[in-house]
Parts: structure tokens; sequence; C-alpha cells
């Protein structure tokens, strides 16, 4: 063994490691897109954006009614707050019944499909009634409850042409019957025509185009063919077009689509055009809450089918597009939850709801921005309008009850711990044992050994 100079041997040195090579480090961009992506995956994101958007778009639109519709109360020789206020209320009967909805089990749901549709087949052919329904606006499809307050039973139309459909296509898919189409359309289309028929009867053509868009929906969800989608479809068009062309109401707002002056066309567009003269006066951050100049008289429905001009003219582009962001992440929200669940129930009825949303959201804002006819229709859980609220906030408590449904979810929610649930060291009440929610913790040994201190 060779010695050192010192008679010692020689200090053995440790053998160097290969040099390994360190990942390059994460653009900002990429770092913020994983974690955005391993945020957007996790079980309960569909719960919290259901609940946390629906409760946004609601709290925004009470904003919203109270600013659009003081100077239309005014002019009414009403208390400024007069709309506020009915709204208020119906946002709070609205609450308990999203709660209540929440809460349910999903066999209570079903349960409650087939009486929901009863009672609004009942109350939409009751509207019809002289003495009893009441024309506002031109359409047949409401029934005074007395004083100021009415009620709408087309709303509550699509609220139980979901339940049910969705329902009546679990059962036909527990079966093996949706790969014939005469099980598929049987008795879900002539129910929906007999809706759509009670509707059309008032004149309320824009509900019964949301009223379609729902029933194509669920046909897309239960798998219908493509030939038999697009038979359904053209039937529906020419339906429609049938309808338009046989009303110069209807005909006149097909003509505004695009117009920039009152008179385009030979059709009173001010209505169209006066929305869009509130949207481009709003500029990036609008002109302040309450500061805007059309509901002064020049832009009729401000507070109702006109609230998303009010709201683009006092909040600007970055208030519109908000209200756009928590719509998308609102419908993003229900896909997932009816593309995620293995109950067909679940997965009809929550793209049912889905589809009435957002497409109300739709039609509703491309009519105030110009690119559709003006339908008539309320944005959803923000216009002003509690016959349209009600069923709506009911709705999105079936979404949170299906997302909170998942097993993930449940499992994540089951794991989460109470933030004041654990007693002081030293209070006067002992604590005899482990309290459950903090089983998932690593515990201490129970006794210590004498030399411990």
């Amino acid at each position: 063994m060779p010695t050192s100079r010192t008679g010692r041997p020689p200090v053995q040195r440790a053998s160097r490691r290969p040099a390994v090579s360190r990942p390059l480090s994460e653009n900002p961009v990429q770092r913020l897109y994983t974690r955005a992506r391993k945020a957007w995956d996790r079980p309960l994101t569909a719960y919290y954006l259901i609940l946390g958007g629906s409760l946004l778009i609601t709290v925004l639109g009470l904003v919203m009614v109270y600013s659009a519709s003081q100077i239309t109360a005014l002019q009414m020789s009403l208390p400024g707050s007069f709309f506020f206020r009915k709204q208020f209320l119906a946002a709070v009967i609205g609450a308990v019944l999203l709660l209540i909805a929440s809460r349910m089990p999903v066999k209570l749901h079903r349960a409650l499909a087939y009486p929901i549709l009863a009672g609004a087949v009942f109350l939409m052919a009751l509207v019809q009634v002289p003495g009893i329904g009441m024309s506002v606006n031109g359409n047949q499809n409401w029934i005074s409850l007395g004083g100021s307050f009415q009620i709408q039973p087309s709303e509550f139309g699509k609220l139980a042409l979901v339940l049910w459909a969705a329902d009546l296509l679990a059962r036909k898919q527990d079966k093996k019957l949706l790969t014939q189409w005469k099980h598929m359309l049987v008795p879900l289309v002539p129910v929906a025509f007999l809706l759509l028929g009670l509707i059309m009867l008032g004149g309320d053509m824009g509900t019964a185009i949301i009223l379609t868009a729902i029933l194509f929906g669920l046909l897309w969800l239960a798998g219908a063919p493509t030939r038999l989608f697009v038979g359904v479809l053209s039937i529906a068009g020419l339906i429609g077009m049938i309808l338009i062309k046989t009303s110069p109401n209807r005909m006149a707002r097909l003509a505004c689509i695009g117009a920039t002056e009152p008179r385009a066309g030979g059709a009173d567009c001010w209505q169209a055009v006066h929305g869009i003269y509130a949207l481009a006066s709003g500029g990036i951050f609008g002109s302040g809450l309450g500061a805007s100049v059309e509901k002064w008289g020049q832009l009729p429905e401000a507070h109702t089918d006109f609230i998303f001009a009010v709201t683009g003219e006092e909040l600007g582009l970055a208030g519109t597009l908000s209200v756009l962001a928590l719509f998308a992440a609102l419908g993003y929200a229900g896909i997932r939850v009816a593309g995620r669940t293995e109950d067909p129930f679940v997965r009809y009825a929550a793209g049912g709801v889905t589809t009435w949303i957002t497409a109300q959201a739709v039609i509703n804002i491309g009519a105030v921005l110009g690119l559709l006819p003006i339908a008539g229709v309320p944005l959803p859980l923000f216009s002003y309008g509690g016959s349209a609220l009600l069923p709506t906030m009911f709705a999105v408590g079936l979404l949170i009850a299906f997302a909170r449904d998942d097993p993930a979810a449940r499992a994540a929610l089951s794991m989460r711990q109470p933030r004041f649930g654990r007693k002081r060291a030293g209070g006067a009440v002992p604590v005899r044992g482990p309290r459950r929610w903090n089983t998932m913790r690593r515990r201490a040994p129970s006794a210590r050994s004498s030399g411990e201190r």
C-alpha cells in the first residue's frame, strides 16, 4: 500500500459523479399554465365554478338592475328602488330554491319531473283563459298574482322539459331502447311540441327558440343519428321561417340585424341601434356605475332584455368581458359535469341545463350586439324578472348537486377539514379522543418514555 511523505496512508478521495444535466428552468408563462391546468383538473373545480360563477352573475345582475331601472321606475311614478326590491326578493327566494335543489338526492329530482311538467302545462294552458292570462308587450304569456306581481309559466316550462326529458331518456337508455329512432323521438318530441304550441299561442317566439335549443341539446346527448338530427332541425327551421314570414313584427326584428340607423330598411330599429350606442360609448372601463345616458328614456327595456348594453356603457369593455367570462366558466363547468358522470339522468339533466343557460345568454347578448334578431329573452341570472330567475336558480342548484355527487368530488369534500374545529390546549373541556377530521394527520404517541420531557 503506498504511503504519503508523512508515513500515513493517503486519503481516499470520493469519485466524482458524472454531471447530471439539470432541466432548463420553465418559462413563467409555462409555469403559470401548468399551475392553472392542475387547478383546472381538480375534482371540485366544477363545483366551485358553478357555485361562484352563478353567485357573481346574480350579485352583479342585482347591481345593474338597480342602476338600469331607476329612471324607468321614476318615469312610472314609482320609487327608484322599486324594480330592485322585487328582483332582490326573487333572488332571496331563488337562493332558497338553489340550496334545496343542491341538497336534494338525484332520486327526488327524478320523482319531481312529472309533477313539475304537469304543473307547467296546466299554468301555460291557464294563460290562454280570458280573465286569467294577461298580455305584456304583445305576448299573452303572463298570469297576474295580484298587485305588481306576475308570473310567466313558460319560464318554468324550460325546467319541466329538462327534468322530464332527462328522466325519460335515462329510463330508455337503461332498457337499451335509444338505438331505435321511434323510442328516441316518442314521446319526447310530441311533448316538446305541446309546450312549444302553448308558448306560441301567446306569441313568445324567444322562449320557443330556447325550448327548441334544449330539445336539440337533449337529442344530441342521446346520440341521435345525423340524418334524424338534421331532419328535426330542418322541420323546426321551416316552421320558424313560416312564423317569421307571417308576422310583420318578427320581419322587422330580422331586418334590424346589424342596423346602424334608427330607421334601417324601413323598419323601426330604435332599440337595436341605441343598444349599440350604449356599448360604443362605454369605452374600456365605462362611464361609471349609474352614469348611463341611454337609460334616460332612449333605450327601451334597459333593465330587462338590454341590460347588457347598460352594463357595457357603465362598466365598459372590462365589465362586459367579465360577464362573458362568468357565463363561459358556468357553461364549461356544466359540460364537465355532464361529461364525467356515469349516471344517464345526471348527464342529460346537466346537459339540458347547460344548453338552456348558454343558448339563452348567446341569444340575448347576440341581439344586443346586433348579430342576432331581438328575441325578447332575458339574460339568465342577470336581467330583471323573477319568473326567469327562480327556475334558473333551481336549475343551477341541480348542477351543484350533480357536481357534488361526483365520486371524486365526494371524496374531496369528505377530506376537507373544518377551520374552527380544534380547541386550545389547557382549556376547561378535556379532549377525550381524537376528532374524526384530524384522523388524516400524523398523531403523536399516546405515552412517552420516562426520559422525555
